[in-house]
Order: structure tokens, then sequence, then C-alpha cells
């Protein structure tokens, strides 16, 4: 008995061999890993209501937008890029000066589609520079795209008309917002940070969403190709450049609707948006969060937040501590912390996951201790480098050290050698026993194929 709307097959011939309809299931997990996605980002101010914490929740947003555009270049197209930057930033000046013009009522644009002005101006700024990026791949890529950031970097000195000097361009979202729009219909000024933060949630789950309809369009699917085989998708019939050059233009739109949102959030831009460390930013924390996955891009975000707003306020070497986290990563666990995620669904997959918890406790607890004991000899250095009008002694974690004094330098040197010799016990015995469980685990999927 044939099902309503389908049509019998067929005897198959030379052209196909297969010419029926098929009738998917309807993938209920990705509605619900959307649906839990929108809520964290609707119910997350109401539960963090300092005004830290929605100016944290702002950025975090801001943040995801941008590194997400940033895999779409090295985790799915394989190209290590060193200028992104560029395309958030440049986003970011013509949308506060957009902003600007909006706000002397040249210009009737409402102030909730700024951030859309900032992704086409990347987009703009891509299809300019993209053709000579793209015309190379691999380590030839790389470096166009570091010398054209510090080719706008310079630039963005040399022009004060355009990027303000050292001073930058700053603006007010609020005058803006005479504009008119639908936002002005329901009486949102932008003034309160609630009310952007709640702009840059719908932002960030709408490039969200579109960044992952992407990765399943066949462009997406080629530029992954392209990333693992080019010769052979030359091989087929498809320009490799062409489709480089087409999902450069795409991230930079993206990265431009971050650099809008980021206008109206801080209603101030400086050159230093535009700059080396704001690329490499965008590089390490991609690449932290694991940049072999989709969702590895939003933890890298929320942490380049995280490192960038209470990190910093905590200790001055905290650029010193994200380089250390950073090679740990790359040495152990190269795929980012959604590997390690990911690893570990499929341990709990099989029921096995439990059995590792004490090791996992035996680590956490040896590491922290050895982080603990360099850290305080890293704030003794720093502190007689940067603060030693104020004398030797300096207070950390509630302790007193004496930077000047040998039982303080002793006993962190202690802490944390004892700590490392006691983490690489638990390690060794941590690999052995994941080892017994990766063994388990391919003769059980072994099994199950066999029957």
């Amino acid at each position: 008995m044939d099902l309503p709307g389908a049509r019998s097959p067929r005897v198959p011939d030379s052209r196909s061999s297969k010419d029926y309809y098929q009738f998917k299931p309807y993938n209920v997990g990705r509605w619900i890993i959307w649906g839990l996605f929108a809520i964290v980002l609707g119910v997350a101010p109401m539960l963090f209501t300092s005004s830290l914490s929605h100016t944290m929740l702002s950025q975090m947003g801001i943040a995801i937008i941008v590194c997400l555009s940033y895999n779409m270049l090295l985790g799915q197209g394989g190209m290590l890029s060193f200028g992104h930057a560029v395309y958030s930033g440049l986003g970011s000046f013509l949308a506060i000066h957009t902003l600007n013009l909006v706000s002397k009522g040249s210009l009737p644009v409402p102030v909730s589609l700024i951030p859309v002005v900032g992704g086409l101006s990347g987009a703009f700024f891509a299809v300019l520079l993209g053709w000579v990026t793209t015309k190379k791949a691999a380590t030839p890529f790389a470096m166009i795209t570091l010398g054209i950031g510090e080719l706008v970097w310079a630039m963005s000195l040399m022009f004060p008309e355009f990027f303000g000097g050292e001073g930058g361009v700053s603006g007010n979202r609020v005058t803006g917002a005479k504009a008119g729009g639908i936002a002005d219909a329901l009486g949102l000024t932008f003034g309160p940070q609630i009310q952007l933060y709640y702009l840059i949630a719908i932002y960030t789950f709408i490039c969200t969403a579109l960044m992952f309809a992407f990765t399943r369009t066949p462009l997406g699917r080629m530029l992954n190709a392209v990333r693992d085989n080019p010769e052979r998708v030359e091989f087929v019939g498809y320009d490799t450049q062409m489709v480089r050059y087409i999902a450069f233009i795409i991230a930079a739109f993206f990265a431009g609707v971050s650099g809008g949102l980021a206008a109206l959030n801080f209603e101030i831009v400086t050159s230093e948006v535009v700059s080396g460390p704001r690329s490499g930013a965008y590089l390490l924390f991609t690449f932290l969060g694991g940049a072999t996955f989709f969702f590895g891009p939003i933890i890298g975000g929320i942490l380049m937040v995280i490192a960038f707003v209470l990190l910093s306020e905590l200790t001055k070497a905290w650029l010193l501590y994200m380089g250390l986290v950073f090679l740990f990563m790359v040495m152990y666990a190269p795929g980012g912390i959604a590997s390690l995620v990911m690893m570990n669904l499929r341990i709990a997959s099989f029921g096995r996951l439990r059995e590792l918890w004490v090791s996992y406790l035996a680590l956490a607890c040896t590491a922290l201790v050895v982080l603990l004991g360099a850290a305080a000899m890293i704030e003794m250095v720093y502190h007689l480098k940067l603060n030693a009008a104020l004398g030797p002694e300096l207070e950390f974690l509630g302790l007193h050290l004496d930077a000047h004094g040998l039982n303080s330098w002793f006993g962190s040197a202690f802490v944390m050698l004892t700590a490392l010799g006691l983490f690489e016990v638990a390690r060794r015995h941590f690999v052995r026993h994941w080892g017994e469980i990766q063994e388990f685990i391919e003769k059980e999927i072994k099994r199950r194929e066999a029957l």
C-alpha cells in the first residue's frame, strides 16, 4: 500500500538507480537544543541581575558571533587568518558613523538595524580584499591576512578623519532611537543595558542559526572538502579559490555584525578593534573552545569575555596565564574544550563515565594546587617588577607573601613541585584507565556491528 503523496518506486534505468521520495524522521533533538539555547539567552539576565552581569552577557553575545564567524574560516575552511579583526573592526567604524548620521537626523535607519550596516560593511571590504587574500591557501593565506591586518591598523592611525585618531569615534545609541521603527513603536530606547542585551541576544540567536545552516548547505560541505582535499575538489571541476572567496565574504559579514553590535554596546570605536592583538584573541579563544566543532567557538567566546573582563581585573599577569592555558591545550587537548566534552559524551553513551570521576577529581585537585603554587611565584615576580615602590609584601588569595623572603619562594616552589608529582601519578593512572575504556568501546562497537 502506497503512502499518500509518495510515488511508487520504478524500475531503475541507466540514468538513476533510485527514483522515489524518502520521508526523513523529525529531528527532535535539534529542536530541543535550539530551544534550550533560546531559553538560556532569554533567561540569563533574569538570573544574573547586576549591571556587570548584563554588560558581560552582552559582550558574550558579541564574542560568540565573531568567534563563530572566525571558525567559518579556520574550522570549516582550514584558513588560518591573522587579520579577522579587520572586518569586524571596519564594520564597527561604519556602524558608529552610521549611528552618528542617524543621531543628526540625516539618515532614517532604526538603531536596531545598525548591526546589519556593520555586517554589510564587513562584507564589502571582504569583497575588495578577499580575492587577493584567497588566491593562496595554508601558510601564504595566513601571511597575506597578517599583512592586510597590519596595513589597515597602520591606516587607522594615518587617517584620523575616519578612524578618529587615538581617541576613536564615539556615538550615542539613545539619541539615535528617534529614527523610528519597531523599537520606537515599542518604546525601546536601547539606553538601559537590559534592552540592548536582548537586541544582542536576538542577533546572536539569528546569526548562530544562519551560520549553522551554512554548514549544512552544499557550499558549506564543499568548503569542508576544500579544507580536506583541495586537489580532489579541483579535479571534479570546482574552483577552490571561489569557494574560499565566497566563504570569506560570508564570514566577514557576520564579523561585521558583531562589530556593529560592539559599536552600539560601547558607543565608542578605537583603532584597537582592527589591531593584530584583537585578531590573535579571536584565534586563541576559537581554538580553546574547539575549532573542529560548531559549538566550540561559543565556548571560546564566553571564555574570551571572562578573561578580558574578570581575569584582567584579578591580576596584571592575566595574559601570561592565558598563554600557559593555550600552551597546555595545544599539548594535551588540541581539539579544544569541545573535543573533551564530546569524548566524555562518547564514554557516557556506553555507560563507563562514572568510572572516571575519581581520576577526574584527582587530576583537578592536583592541577589546581600546581596552579596556585605557580601563580604565587608569578605574582611575586610581577610585584617586584611593577609594584616595587609598595614594598616587598603582597597579599595573594588571603596569604601574605614576601617577595624578598626565602620562605615564600621555597614554600611556593615546594607546593608546586609536590603537586606536580602527584598530578603526574594521577595522570598516568588516568591514561591507563582511559585506554582500557577505549578498548572496551571499540570491542563493543564491533560486537554491535556483527549483530
